[in-house]
């Protein structure tokens, strides 16, 4: 294995960072370089993410990596999926919009006015998720003024190289792009009546875009080349799992939980439909077939109120201990309940969907941290139960990656209501995916190295923690 070191800017959706990524001798090393926030912003039209903070950040981020490590041999971009920017010439006309913004809601009914949802699904093979960017286009006021429509990690590419380009994975989640061929659905696209100008080329993972031009040139210090990687935050984390049986089932975990099983073949019967299970795009043409269940979002919101109240910061590893040691019955609640999908007091919408259930309110906080993990938890165990029905697969084993990784309790959880062994990490597996794809690019893991190559270079570099069911 040939020896480099290549840089990953992975975006989540309450913060960003900039990673170095050091590949070779039977290594695999990743290294922060700049930690920095992400989030909502309110603006007069609805909500916003403060992307030009985020660009600043990033361009920040890659000229300290380029002042720790001169010789960088590219840099890749991933970030959530679904939203995008409006681009004209080189401007971008105004902050993108959240998906959490309840514009989206207003474009579904629209949509399935001229497409009704169940042809959708045979379409796109897309679960159904009233901000999909299909929903988001529908009431998208701008769309006439713009040259092109950039999702996230492209709109970066773009500022960064100037080359327009949608990459294969994150497209996959527009609903606008062909289960079955991998390309956009040109009928479809037509009929919703969205300008087919306004979407670029699709690219493959592994292809390179160009150099850093310009402005952000001269800010990072190098002319890094830019390549194309898994940049659905998801599609990066699923090449860093280290699949340890073909009947393993994934769980992507951080603000979302991304819970299915990697297909060759999509999957779009109509059970599959009325499961909710979508079929997005993965790496090497692969299906992720999984379902999107609300995930570390309902413990941090409730922490973000605590800390309101408090004034002070939470010590949420202890909040986490305390929470493990709460004994008696444990209410649950479904969490993918939409009232439950926005910003606020999450305390105290938990604890009315609890209230209308006839469910009993936790007194404390480690209850009621207990409780919100343990729903999440059997909201992981429904999905994986799901996934392998609808896929005839008698699930084995469950791995857990990215920053739920870290959660004892949630691992021990999700073993106990599976029923199933849990491995948990790589916790950066995001950031590592995306490394892994720009060094196989660069020939370092030899030629013709496969999805299953880099999965085994993970599981020789990477310490996971086996969690065994305990009823």
């Amino acid at each position: 294995m040939t020896r480099g070191v290549v840089a990953a800017v992975d975006l989540g959706a309450t913060s960003g960072r900039v990673m170095l990524g050091y590949v070779g001798d039977g290594m695999l090393r990743l290294e922060a370089v700049a930690r920095f926030p992400n989030g909502p912003v309110a603006g007069a039209d609805g909500l916003h993410w403060d992307f030009t903070a985020l660009y600043r950040h990033i361009l920040e981020g890659l000229a300290e990596a380029v002042r720790r490590e001169p010789g960088i041999a590219s840099v890749g971009i991933d970030s959530w999926a679904v939203d995008y920017g409006l681009v004209h010439g080189d401007e971008l006309l105004g902050e993108p919009f959240h998906y959490r913004d309840d514009r989206a809601a207003r474009g579904v009914e629209a949509t399935h006015a001229v497409t009704p949802f169940e042809e959708l699904y045979r379409r796109n093979g897309l679960q159904f998720l009233p901000f999909n960017t299909l929903y988001q286009y529908a009431v998208e006021l701008r769309l006439a003024d713009a040259e092109a429509s950039l999702l996230i990690p492209d709109l970066v590419a773009f500022l960064l190289t100037g080359a327009r380009a949608a990459e294969r994975t994150n497209a996959s989640t527009t609903g606008l792009v062909d289960v079955r061929t991998g390309e956009w659905d040109a009928e479809l696209i037509a009929r919703l009546g969205v300008p087919a100008s306004v979407l670029p080329p699709l690219v493959d993972p592994g292809e390179r875009l160009g150099a850093l031009r310009g402005e952000a040139r001269e800010r990072v210090g190098a002319p890094l080349e830019v390549i194309a990687v898994g940049s659905h935050d998801t599609a990066s984390a699923v090449v860093a799992v280290p699949l340890s049986t073909p009947n393993a089932a994934y769980i992507s975990c951080g603000t979302w939980g991304l819970v299915g099983v990697e297909l060759d073949e999509p999957v779009v019967t109509d059970e599959a439909r009325e499961a909710n299970f979508t079929n997005e795009g993965g790496v090497d043409g692969r299906v992720r077939f999984l379902h999107n269940v609300t995930g570390l979002w309902l413990l941090s919101e409730s922490v973000r109120t605590w800390e309101a109240e408090d004034g002070a910061p939470i010590d949420l590893p202890g909040l986490l201990d305390a929470a493990a040691s709460v004994t008696g019955d444990i209410a649950l609640f479904d969490a993918n309940d939409a009232r439950l999908s926005a910003p606020g007091d999450m305390p105290a919408r938990i604890a009315a969907v609890l209230d209308e259930a006839g469910a009993p309110v936790p007194a404390t906080r480690e209850a009621f941290a207990r409780t919100i993990v343990e729903s999440i938890a059997q909201a992981f165990a429904d999905a994986v139960a799901t996934a392998g029905r609808l896929t005839g697969r008698e699930i084995d084993v469950v791995h857990i990656v990215g920053g739920g990784a870290l959660n004892r309790l949630l691992c021990q959880a999700t073993a106990d209501r599976c029923g199933l062994p849990v491995l948990a990490g790589p916790v950066e597996a995001t950031a590592l995916g995306n490394v892994l794809v720009q060094a196989r690019a660069h020939g370092w893991f030899g030629p013709g190295a496969t999805l299953e190559d880099l999965r085994r270079a993970v599981a020789a570099s990477v310490s996971l923690v086996r969690y065994e069911p305990r009823r």
